[in-house]
């Protein structure tokens, strides 16, 4: 690890604090031209006592804004000293945790992977409209049936078509045979340029895409595509749990990669990531801006920039080899349901570096699921799956209690 260590809760709290300083304050600077001020101390009380030894709490309280993209041109100065901390966390997840040449990278923490997502294919568009000339309809969405419902949200906004790859019922993977009939029928419709979204864990199965089936297509059709990897899931997980992974910048076919800290991360929600490598961000740059201090490269426009100071506290409270030490124990975890469900006999999907296992709803009573909070893949009758995410909450006494509440049934059937 080039960047990303572990540090004492004294030195964490020294860093923020110091940025803080660097920020303007609204409660005792002339600030006279911000539509923005810290939060109501009605409300908020600024000088609560626990505030101090509060990091995170503190700069809730202080009302950072994030507006913009603090990894491309010049950012609104008024915010520098946290932006700097934003800048510290994406470097540490774009080196460290997705393998990207120092400094190669743009990115910001997004209200979401949800916007992450709609981000990279807003880029891709562009990127395709201002060096290709290309229109709406000559450019396709390519993503698997397990894909996150953020890509068909993004279809819908952004007006481009998506084409819905096939995947195996037991096993998740993409249908190779599927894709390249869709692919070929596109092109034969008149699409030119493909934005692709290949998942590091979905959000329901876990599944990981094996992102060379679509490129290696591609490349082979003579086509031009942009690879972005929704890894809002599995990003915090799969890059510890498979080391020899090649899911990351190292790819030089990768150019974007989305991540939600509100997951395993346990960051406040609203807190995603996007990253992707320099020379594409710029395509969205928003001129009209011009209040705007290096002007807007970002859907939301304003951001808390809390969220990146909680990222950054949890990331450096932890270090890599804490972080390591925490998704081991979630695998331990997830391997001992996996082996109870063998000895019942209960089919079920699960990524081997994963801790998300999705069980067949043939073999799982409705109530049993009602019972332990297990979520469906289709709320409705034709629901057939079932999933067990193993959180940092759920230790084996939890699972458990649902193993002992599906033997039990079966005595009785």
């Amino acid at each position: 690890m080039k960047y990303w260590k572990k540090l004492p809760h004294h030195s964490l709290q020294s860093r923020i604090e110091n940025a803080l300083k660097e920020n303007v304050d609204f409660e005792n600077d002339t600030s006279l031209g911000y539509p923005a001020s810290k939060l109501d101390d009605k409300v908020f009380y600024s000088d609560a006592p626990f505030l101090k030894d509060a990091p995170t709490l503190k700069t809730y309280v202080a009302n950072p804004n994030h507006i913009g993209c603090h990894t491309f041109g010049s950012s609104e100065s008024a915010f520098k000293g946290t932006q700097e901390i934003e800048r510290e966390v994406l470097r540490v997840l774009a080196v460290d945790f997705f393998k990207m040449e120092d400094e190669q990278f743009d990115g910001y923490i997004a209200p979401g992977g949800t916007e992450a997502n709609i981000q990279a294919i807003w880029v891709f568009r562009n990127y395709f409209k201002n060096h290709f000339d290309a229109k709406n309809h000559e450019i396709a969405l390519l993503a698997s049936d397990d894909t996150h419902y953020s890509i068909p949200k993004a279809s819908n906004l952004l007006s481009l078509d998506l084409l819905h790859v096939p995947v195996d019922f037991n096993t998740r993977d993409i249908d190779p045979i599927a894709l390249e009939n869709l692919v070929r029928e596109a092109v034969a419709d008149g699409k030119k340029y493909f934005i692709v979204i290949a998942n590091m864990a979905t959000t329901m199965f876990g599944s990981v895409d094996d992102p060379d089936v679509y490129t290696d297509l591609l490349e082979e059709m003579g086509l031009d595509y942009k690879l972005h990897i929704d890894g809002a899931y599995g990003g915090f997980v799969y890059p510890f749990s498979n080391l020899q992974s090649k899911i990351n910048f190292s790819n030089p076919k990768v150019s974007s990669i989305t991540i939600d800290a509100h997951k395993m991360l346990q960051a406040p929600y609203g807190t995603g990531v996007y990253i992707c490598k320099k020379g594409l961000i710029e395509n969205v740059l928003t001129k009209e801006a011009e209040y705007v201090e290096g002007m807007d490269l970002t859907l939301c426009g304003s951001r808390s920039g809390a969220n990146a100071i909680a990222v950054y506290m949890i990331l450096f409270t932890y270090g890599p080899y804490g972080w390591y030490e925490k998704i081991s124990v979630l695998l331990m975890r997830t391997n001992w349901f996996c082996k109870q469900l063998d000895q019942l006999n209960i089919p079920y999907y699960r990524n081997e570096h994963m801790n998300i296992v999705t069980l067949y709803s043939s073999h799982v009573p409705k109530d049993i699921a009602e019972k332990f909070d297990l979520v469906p893949q289709q709320h409705n009758e034709h629901n057939k799956w079932y999933k067990v995410v193993i959180m940092d909450h759920v230790e084996i006494d939890n699972l458990l209690q649902l193993i002992d509440a599906l033997k039990e049934r079966m005595k009785l059937s």
